[in-house]
């Protein structure tokens, strides 16, 4: 079969157990048993400042793995078949059986009506700054903020894949809730709900924030290939394309001239500079505590390491993105 042409894939993995695990935890195990796959690369953080969007995505759904290429990500996410057949995760193992497959040759681009979509994980719309303002419109404008939020996120994916775009992005949020559920201690606010768009999407990628951490997944509700997660009430056929209707006072566009800017250098430069200060402040705080470190080292040698917190290290993992 030729994969070549495939703009995106999704591969589900069909196990022997249910995957009770982060997604995190999957890419650690990626990472420790399959050292040597090109996967590798797109998921320890390696290509994230060559690739500000994620080319290959990790999720947990319904306890199933998917794995999610996009573009370059495509060929490292097919070549896992000839090669993965178990993950262990220490505390358990867990085959694979079977791997379902999805492709999409026609993706990342404008058409001319509304798509449906539908966020099946939280949509991580709103970070610390962002919140504050949020939090001040009224219940009228706040729809509308979070139009415009969802088409910069569109935007951002299209300048990332090297798309001109010359037309409106058009998009109209039906959130289930106005008031978002906080993410962590990052200040995040998330929302669920669905959302239409005249930008082709393939099932499964995230947008917003914590994209790397499982949120912002999507599903096409418009796409007749696309993988139904088992038990899902979702028919592909009960949903047509909508003409864009621009008196419609509940949507709203954005242009390339909306596209946020993220500078690649300053990013470096940052994490450089914060790498730099926290190796300083390591080295003090050693040379102050030299006397407790020695009386506590037998002890320390002895503590059993944690799985999750193995896999949720630097070692493992990078710092998520945030779009």
């Amino acid at each position: 079969m030729e994969y070549s042409a495939a703009e995106s894939v999704v591969v589900r993995l069909i196990t022997d157990k249910p995957v009770r695990k982060t997604p995190y935890q999957v890419k650690g195990v990626f990472m420790r048993q399959f050292s040597k796959e090109k996967i590798v690369p797109f998921l320890d953080g390696t290509l994230r400042d060559t690739y500000l969007y994620p080319r290959v995505q990790v999720k947990i759904l319904n306890e199933q793995i998917y794995i999610i290429g996009i573009k370059e990500g495509v060929e490292p996410v097919l070549s896992l078949m000839d090669n993965v057949t178990s993950f262990n995760f220490g505390d358990i193992t867990i085959n694979i059986e079977k791997f379902d497959i999805e492709e999409n040759k026609d993706q990342l681009n404008t058409t001319k009506n509304l798509l449906k979509y539908k966020f099946i994980t939280p949509w991580v719309a709103l970070n610390k700054s962002i919140g504050g303002k949020y939090r001040f419109l009224t219940d009228q404008e706040k729809p509308l903020f979070l139009n415009k939020l969802l088409g910069q996120n569109i935007l951002f994916i299209a300048k990332e894949f090297g798309l001109d775009i010359k037309t409106k992005i058009f998009t109209k949020v039906n959130i289930n809730n106005l008031s978002p559920d906080k993410i962590d201690e990052n200040g995040w606010g998330a929302f669920t709900g669905e959302f239409r768009t005249n930008f082709i999407l393939p099932s499964y990628i995230g947008l917003g924030n914590g994209i790397t951490r499982g949120f912002g997944t999507l599903f096409s509700l418009n796409n007749p290939d696309s993988l139904i997660t088992e038990g899902s009430k979702d028919k592909i056929e009960d949903y047509a394309e909508e003409e864009i209707n621009e008196k419609d006072e509940a949507i709203t566009f954005v242009t390339k001239d909306d596209v946020p800017v993220i500078n690649k250098r300053k990013k470096q430069k940052k994490r450089y500079s914060n790498h730099k200060k926290k190796k300083k402040v390591k080295h003090h705080r050693l040379n102050k505590n030299v006397n407790d470190v020695k009386s506590n080292r037998n002890n320390d040698n002895t503590k059993k390491i944690d799985d999750d917190s193995r896999f949720n290290s630097e070692e493992y993992h990078q710092k998520q993105h945030d779009f």
